[in-house]
């Protein structure tokens, strides 16, 4: 397709966001950068003022303009101002189209400057593809950058526009049709995804009549000692309540009573020493399992988790598991065995197994290299969590909930994980589909959330999404 005619449509689709969000009522000015950004700024600002809209545009220079761009400044014709004379006020709205989701080099001089003065006005910003300093790649801020109300992007989504602190820029995103055919993903072959129910829904066991919970699999959670219970059992309830057909803590000796007290419909199963749990993987209808919780740092963790993979069992390695390999790395990532592994680091305990990769300034970069290096799923937590396989796939979560920022809530997706291990669903689709889940139960509380709170709100999430199917 000309670059013109796709400057013209994303210019339409701008104008029409700004009638359809802000209506006709309030002075629009519109900044254009130097490249195609400045050029569909062009061209909403031609449309807006067709419409009957009082609008002013500010560039930097006209004479930088090449190619379509030109085209489009050309089209305007009329004054423009320069940036360096920018003012606003509250009552105005701005459209910034200064640069786009390819921006490489930080927001500097007049244009940081033309940023600072947006932001402090107050007055609403729209975003054309991505607010101005943000990078479309990493969601880093590039300087300086605007914080919009509404950004309207084309095509599909980029990663900065759901990487934070990127997302946390963009207000609303809306997708625009500009006219390019979805057939095109088939040649681009993206491995980078939104993390939404499309990407993993029919990887899920749905119920059915047949079923018994033999065939929902069966999940053990490794506990650690009395008074260190706690976060286990939030993740053999997790278990449970996302669809493992049978959930057994594993605990020694010292906790048997303390778990049995909370639990009922969750077993128990005294394991003490390596050959408790040895015989334990050794049955096959035990296959996923949870280590770290509360389980305590250090040898006994690192030889737990040795048995399981050993096995063939699935299993997911969080807290206490993730921090007994800080100096032994490699026994974890040059392991013997063939279970399925889930990693799922925040970012001080993926910082302790890759110090190295720690520092690198794309989230993606940092779980897709991890993912690689240690032969497993790699679930890098937050507001923006990732999930990545060694094949190079990625998924970015957007519906993540700030109510989720409380002690206890990743022990329960832990145990989401498990039990879609357990139900036999991929390990990369199984950590995608629990992340949604547990960040969509969670915004379904709110305020005041708490880990013991999420467990019995899954089971709604879980109905909705099977009735979808």
């Amino acid at each position: 397709m000309p670059i013109l005619q796709l400057m013209e449509t994303a210019g339409n689709a701008v104008a029409t966001a700004v009638i359809d969000q802000f209506g006709w009522g309030r002075p629009v000015s519109v900044l254009a950068g130097p490249g195609n950004n400045g050029g569909d700024a062009f061209v909403a600002a031609r449309l807006l003022r067709e419409r009957g809209c009082d609008v002013e545009i500010f560039a930097g220079t006209t004479d930088r303009y090449t190619g379509a761009a030109a085209a489009s400044a050309q089209a305007w014709g009329s004054d423009v101002r320069l940036l360096r004379d920018f003012r606003t006020g509250p009552d105005t709205l701005i459209v910034d189209g200064l640069f786009g989701a390819g921006l490489s080099r930080p927001v500097d001089g007049e244009f940081a400057r033309t940023v600072e003065i947006a932001n402090a006005s107050r007055a609403p910003i729209l975003a054309i593809d991505i607010p101005s300093g943000i990078d479309g790649n990493t969601g880093e801020i590039r300087g300086a950058a605007m914080r919009a109300a509404l950004t309207v992007t084309f095509f599909r989504p980029k990663p900065g526009h759901l990487l934070l602190p990127g997302r946390a820029h963009c207000g609303e995103i809306r997708i625009a049709d500009i006219g390019i055919s979805s057939d095109v993903l088939a040649r681009i072959e993206p491995t980078t995804f939104a993390n939404e129910p499309a990407l993993w829904h029919a990887r899920l066991l749905a119920p059915s009549d047949t079923h018994h919970k033999y065939d929902r699999g069966h999940t053990v959670v490794l506990s650690g000692g009395a008074s260190h219970g706690g976060a286990a059992r939030l993740s053999a309830m997790a278990a449970l309540r996302g669809g493992a057909g049978l959930v057994t803590v594993a605990s020694p000796a010292s906790g048997l009573l303390v778990n049995a007290t909370h639990l009922d419909a969750i077993m128990l199963k005294r394991c003490d020493e390596e050959g408790d749990l040895r015989a334990l993987a050794e049955d096959r209808r035990l296959n996923a399992y949870v280590l770290g919780p509360g389980f305590g740092v250090g040898e006994k963790a690192r030889a737990s988790a040795g048995v399981i993979l050993k096995a063939g069992r699935a299993l997911v390695l969080d807290a206490d598991g993730l921090t007994s390999f800080q100096d032994v790395q490699r026994a974890l990532f040059e392991r013997e065995g063939a279970g399925p592994l889930v990693l799922t680091p925040h970012d001080g305990e993926f910082a302790r197994l890759f110090p190295d990769l720690a520092g690198l300034p794309s989230k993606l970069d940092r779980a897709r290299l991890a993912s690689r290096r240690a032969d497993a799923i790699v679930v890098l937590k937050g507001g923006d969590t990732v999930i990545a396989a060694p094949d190079g796939r990625a998924a970015i979560n957007e519906n993540g909930s700030p109510a989720l920022a409380t002690a206890g809530t990743g022990d329960v997706l832990t145990g989401l994980i498990a039990a879609q291990l357990a139900n036999g669903v991929p390990a990369f689709e199984a950590a995608c589909a629990a992340v949604w889940i547990h960040a969509c139960a969670a915004s379904g509380f709110g305020t005041g959330l708490i880990a013991e709170d999420l467990p019995r709100l899954v089971p709604r999430v879980l109905a909705t999404l099977h009735q979808e199917r």
